[in-house]
């Protein structure tokens, strides 16, 4: 089995090789491609490589079904897209693939045999699982403390450590070399994580849905202690701390960004030297992963940001230190004199001191105070509190509230609902912006769900709104079909017009081939008419075409508020299902960011809405897939609102 050396461990960098960025990355007509193409493998090699690649594929096969046969298929998903799709990006590379068949076959036959050994390993181990987006199994590295024990009572403390950019990043580059954890020297006793987070994506959409993913296995595999979460991360890996830190604040005990960027406007125009113009819809969205408008969600989570004094990312720390001092916040910014885009060796030593203190202390289980704002109903948890309901999204929603005894006192501002997390079988009092609500008696699992009623009152409620509406998971906007399982569905039938045709099917390939070279798995396409109610049950459709061509769209398009196929536009959105209003069909897109989008990771957030009406008879471009001439949000029972949903 191989595995990181100590010493390969200590001499490797922490932020992953990049290209330069500068102005000529500021050119949307002038686009390099990322992942760079690759090398032409040696002919000798090339052989050698497919014949094994052929023998682990028949070995996979002879395993059938295994909860561990993901552990394998890592490394067969990994030598088939370095030698498919060329990214051996160096002669360097060619050990890296041939090392990744070598493991891959070594699990396999033992797999085969009924034995796992790297189950139990110590040290440095790859993992993997098989995603719930589009079953693809996805790689993460692991450090399992010296001693532990795949029997017994004692929990861990785990530190995920996200990794910097890396344009070369392939599986088998991560799966060989495993990088990511270099950047930490562990605690007595701790796991590190390391999640491949989906290549290079700052560990947004499907990659920050990789970190969940990765969790979930961890904890299913090695007993974890929940109560000590550590986030760190260093240059991309810092901006995956900041995000981390403002959408899931209670599930950390500490958090430790080094370097990296906290929002999208200041940080291109600082690193990056672009004058950005978004639309108005662009300019809401970076709410979602500017961490800066959330800054006061870090009241419940003690930081510690790390920048090299000459480093340009120090302005990440910066930003976030600014704008926590608005909410009454101090953060502690620990700053390496005389340093660049590195960690200055006395200052890794204080945050490790200071994050290593935290984690000794240990994390509220039940805090005794939080304050949460949130601007989408997808990040709507902090401690005690679920916000469950928005007055309008993208507009802020705030929950502040202290906990005494048995009593809750909760003010709102911008929430219609929300649901208060109490002992099983307690009977509590809850205050919440002036309606005082007494004797509130509910048993296991100790969850009381309250509305605002139209009067502003709030008042005791049973289930969930029935009713079509926002809701947790179903709020929009289109990117949010592809962070959790999606189907692309392919018309089959004759389009309203050549010139729509054309464009589905150019769009719907380029959509294919941008999920897999950026979230790294091949998305689930299936024709219109093999779309099965299970389908419909358990993954977000993605209809392709328009109503005459797809026979799933055909069933949909008439209780959808939107509509538009012309001689010359299309419609793509986002909505609940009307065949299962549990899941959500999409028409007409991918995720929305495009080529220009890929040369830095701050530029990778949303760029349409919740729908959007397209000329396609302007060309795509690496911004846009046609000319966007009308876009919006929809209101939160899904209606289509005046002005777009200004």
């Amino acid at each position: 089995m191989f595995a990181l050396s100590r010493l390969a461990l200590l001499s490797a960098l922490v932020a992953l090789p990049a290209l330069a960025d500068g102005p000529k990355d500021n050119l949307p007509d002038n686009v390099r491609p990322i992942p760079p193409v690759g090398i032409e493998l040696p002919a000798a090699d090339a052989d050698a490589i497919k014949k094994e690649l052929a023998e682990l594929q028949e070995q996979i096969k002879g395993i059938g079904k295994h909860d561990l046969l993901p552990d394998v298929q890592i490394y067969e998903q990994a030598v088939r897209y370095a030698t498919t799709y060329r990214e051996v990006f160096d002669a360097k590379g060619i050990p890296a693939v041939k090392k990744c068949l070598k493991e891959g076959l070594e699990r396999a036959r033992m797999l085969k045999a009924g034995i796992h050994p790297w189950t139990t390993q110590t040290g440095y181990v790859v993992r993997g699982y098989r995603s719930k987006i589009d079953d693809s199994p996805q790689p993460y590295g692991l450090h399992v403390p010296a001693g532990y024990a795949a029997t017994g009572d004692s929990k861990h403390r785990l530190d995920f450590w996200w990794h910097g950019r890396g344009e070369t990043l392939s599986e088998a580059n991560f799966i060989a070399n495993q990088q990511n954890a270099s950047g930490v020297i562990p605690a007595p006793g701790a796991f590190i994580l390391a999640p491949y987070g989906r290549y290079c994506n700052a560990n947004k959409f499907a990659g920050e849905i990789d970190t969940l993913e990765c969790l979930a296995h961890a904890k299913k595999n090695y007993r974890i202690d929940e109560s000590r979460l550590v986030a760190r991360g260093f240059s991309m890996g810092g901006a995956a701390c900041w995000q981390f830190a403002v959408h899931y604040p209670t599930l950390w005990c500490a958090n430790a960004p080094g370097a990296g960027f906290s929002e999208t406007p200041e940080f291109l125009n600082v690193f990056q030297n672009e004058k950005v113009e978004p639309t108005w819809y662009e300019k809401k969205l970076w709410r979602m992963y500017n961490a800066t408008d959330s800054a006061i969600n870090l009241f419940n989570l003690p930081t510690v940001a790390y920048s090299g004094a000459d480093d340009r990312q120090k302005q990440a720390a910066d930003v976030m230190a600014r704008e926590m001092k608005k909410v009454g916040l101090e953060l502690d910014h620990v700053i390496g004199p005389k340093t660049g885009h590195s960690y200055e060796k006395g200052a890794k030593a204080i945050v490790n001191q200071k994050i290593d203190a935290i984690v000794a202390g240990g994390k509220e289980l039940i805090p005794p105070a939080i304050k949460f704002v949130t601007y989408t109903l997808r990040y709507n948890r902090c401690g005690w509190v679920t916000v469950t309901g928005l007055e309008k999204h993208w507009e802020n929603g705030e929950v502040t509230g202290t906990l005494k005894d048995t009593t809750y006192t909760i003010t709102t501002k911008g929430v219609t609902e929300l649901v208060v997390d109490t002992l099983a079988e307690l009977t509590v009092r809850i205050n919440i912006d002036g309606t005082s609500i007494s004797s509130v008696t509910r048993g296991a699992p100790g969850r009381v769900r309250l509305a605002k009623g139209a009067n502003g009152k709030w008042d005791v409620v049973g289930e969930p709104n029935p009713g079509l509406t926002k809701k947790p998971g179903l709020q929009g906007p289109i990117d949010d079909a592809f962070m959790d399982r999606f189907i692309f569905v392919r018309p089959t039938g004759t389009p309203v017009n050549e010139k729509l045709g054309a464009w589905t099917q150019k769009e719907m390939a380029h959509a294919i081939t941008h999920w897999r070279k950026h979230f790294r798995g091949d998305a689930i396409v299936k024709d219109d008419k093999e779309i099965t109610a299970d389908d419909m049950k358990t993954a977000n459709l993605v209809l392709w075409g328009d109503p005459k061509s797809n026979a799933v769209m055909a069933k949909v398009a008439d209780k959808l508020p939107l509509k538009e196929f012309g001689d010359t536009t299309t419609t793509s959105l986002i909505y609940p299902n009307p065949l299962n209003p549990a899941k959500y069909v999409v028409l007409n897109s991918g995720f929305t960011f495009r080529e220009y989008d890929y040369l830095n990771n701050a530029r990778q957030v949303s760029k349409l809405p919740d729908y959007a009406v397209i000329d396609v008879t302007t060309p795509a471009n690496s911004r846009f897939p046609g000319k966007i001439t009308r876009a919006g949000f929809f209101g939160e029972k899904w209606e289509l609102l005046e002005g777009d949903g200004k």
